[in-house]
């Protein structure tokens, strides 16, 4: 289902912490600044995840500057989910709420069920193995719905 690129887009999974800023970073990396990227959570009570940084630095994305914000403070800070053109929802809860908050606008939502790698392994490397997977998730999800990277 390649598509065009458009203007913007807003990742969401449950902490903005892993999966969301992943998304975030990969797409901006992918496919530059012509499209507006933004992540949100739909709780902000966790920091961006070491795990995360790691898995994403391999491939050539910061993480490291990333915090969180959950949609409640996207709205106080004044960005209105009717800016975007399209909300990716990675997680069931953020799904939900995507549709909870976008159903008086004309706004596409869409579901990737990207897989939660923070309860996976018990190691170092069985975790990084985890977020390795999720982020290969989120690689090959940005490929089929925008096409290869520029």
């Amino acid at each position: 289902m390649t598509g065009a690129l458009p203007q913007s887009v807003l990742f969401c999974c449950d902490h903005n912490a892993v999966r969301s800023p992943m998304a975030e970073g990969i797409m901006k990396k992918f496919y530059g600044t012509g499209t507006y990227v933004q992540s949100v959570g739909v709780h902000n009570d966790l920091e961006i995840d070491g795990f995360a940084i790691a898995a994403c630095e391999e491939i050539g994305v910061e993480l490291a500057r990333h915090r969180s914000r959950s949609f409640d403070e996207m709205e106080r800070w004044g960005e209105d989910l009717s800016s975007f053109d399209l909300v990716i929802a990675l997680s069931p809860e953020s799904q939900r709420r995507a549709l909870e908050l976008t159903r008086v606008f004309h706004l596409s939502v869409e579901f990737w069920p990207i897989l939660d790698p923070t309860e996976m392994g018990t190691t170092r490397e069985e975790k990084l193995a985890g977020y390795r997977q999720a982020r290969d998730q989120i690689v090959g999800r940005l490929k089929d719905r925008f096409g290869m990277p520029k």
